[in-house]
């Protein structure tokens, strides 16, 4: 598996640097809607933020591109101190995507990169997807290299791509960058 889980009493647990926790203009990043329908694709997304948590839902149709999204613009992030990302969500059972961009490129394209996590239906769940786990991918492939470069970080997203059809909701409460001496053992 790509994650590690730590506490699911609803707080959130050790130290980071907080990239985002919904609960204030100041650390909103602007996120943004990319479903399936940019390559001709019938699934629906759509996120809202209320009381401090991030609510992104929709269904996923496997006939198309079978993926829903959201991301954030442009950014530059240096997260060479630390080690990982760490999420607080609220799943629904499903396997959800982070995702990161850089200025990697592949045949002058971006690339970005891609690390899987499973959720738990309706309970709250701390995440840890080292930076270690991101593989590259241009437009959902697999690709070789290059590995991923936490020192220039331009882009985080969320994604839903389980190739299963259906409905989908997950919370998201906070994310984090996690040094190494904060990762808990299971």
């Amino acid at each position: 598996m790509t994650f590690s889980v730590h506490s699911r009493d609803g707080a959130d647990t050790g130290a980071g640097r907080l990239l985002t926790d919904f609960a204030s203009a100041e650390t909103d990043l602007g996120w943004f809607v990319v479903n399936d329908n940019v390559m001709g694709g019938r699934s629906e997304g759509d996120f809202t933020v209320e009381q401090g948590e991030l609510y992104f839902s929709g269904s996923t149709n496997t006939r198309g591109g079978g993926f829903s999204s959201i991301r954030t613009p442009a950014m530059r992030l240096d997260l060479s101190e630390y080690d990982g990302i760490r999420l607080r969500v609220r799943g629904d059972g499903r396997r959800y995507t982070w995702r990161l961009t850089t200025n990697a490129r592949w045949w002058g394209r971006q690339i970005s990169y891609w690390a899987d996590f499973e959720t738990e239906e309706g309970a709250w769940t701390t995440i840890d997807i080292p930076f270690s786990r991101f593989v590259a991918r241009f437009r959902g492939a697999r690709l070789d290299g290059p590995p991923l470069d936490q020192a220039q970080i331009t882009g985080m997203g969320l994604m839903i791509y389980d190739k299963r059809d259906g409905p989908f909701e997950l919370r998201l409460a906070s994310v984090h960058a996690y040094p190494a001496q904060a990762v808990a053992a299971n």
